[in-house]
């Protein structure tokens, strides 16, 4: 299958049941607006951010883009880099996060959670937050057949 030139073909078996430990981890943070967690923008930030970190050559080869669903209205938007990114908002993870891949519509969301819970759980371990990862966009998950959701549980 070709790539569409968008989003590029996501292979989920990297990600799948795998747990990483990173240690100051750099992000470009950035928001977008929802409603009833359906993001409004969320084209247009990362288009804007992503036009921020090729201009400084800071680009992660994993393409890794998390959101915090932190609510209805919201969430916050964490693209990896490799360096600091001028004129943008940096943020840092560290910690050890357990990775579930998940395919499907995003109606499924809800139960990827519990899923996630009770994976997390069956691991020993407690989550403090969790970050989805929508691997491609609509129009491309439709050209390739697969919408992968990804879940990183921060134990």
């Amino acid at each position: 299958m070709e790539e569409t030139g968008c989003c590029p073909i996501f292979n989920p078996e990297p990600w799948d049941g795998k747990e990483v430990t990173w240690q100051d981890k750099l992000f470009v943070k950035d928001h977008v607006v929802s409603f009833l967690h359906i993001p409004l923008n969320f084209g247009q930030v990362v288009t804007r951010n992503m036009k921020k970190i090729e201009e400084a050559q800071a680009q992660d080869p994993q393409n890794l883009v998390l959101c915090d669903e932190k609510s209805l209205w919201g969430s916050d938007v964490y693209i990896a880099v490799n360096k600091e990114v001028p004129k943008s908002r940096m943020e840092k993870f560290s910690g050890t996060f357990l990775i579930k891949v998940f395919e499907g519509p995003y109606q499924n969301a809800g139960k990827w959670m519990k899923e996630m819970e009770e994976y997390v759980k069956s691991k020993g371990k407690e989550i403090k937050k969790m970050y989805f990862w929508y691997t491609t966009c609509p129009k491309c998950a439709k050209v390739y057949g697969k919408n992968y959701t990804v879940i990183f549980a921060q134990t």
